[in-house]
């Protein structure tokens, strides 16, 4: 593989994994506004239905980092493991 090829390829990993950790660490803020625009759109719910929603975004938003951050962190490996040899 070229090196324009491989570098190309660390940037894109090295984007992965700062997008993944602004969404672990922002999932709290990221997981309450979508709560809040849902509760919003219903006009209302019950405490209790409005936690689990909550709760559900920001699970969400840890999921989708972390996945995003595994793989931004394995091409990066990857492509510098490549790169040196």
């Amino acid at each position: 593989m070229p090196k324009e090829k491989l570098i190309s390829l660390i940037i894109v990993g090295l984007i992965f994994i700062i997008g993944g950790l602004v969404m672990i660490f922002s999932s709290v803020n990221y997981g309450t506004s979508f709560a809040d625009s849902w509760l919003i759109s219903r006009g209302g719910a019950d405490t209790g239905i409005y936690q689990i929603i909550l709760k559900g975004y920001i699970n969400n938003f840890l999921v989708a980092g972390g996945i995003l951050f595994g793989f931004g962190l394995m091409v990066v490996i990857l492509s510098a493991y490549k790169f040196k040899i």
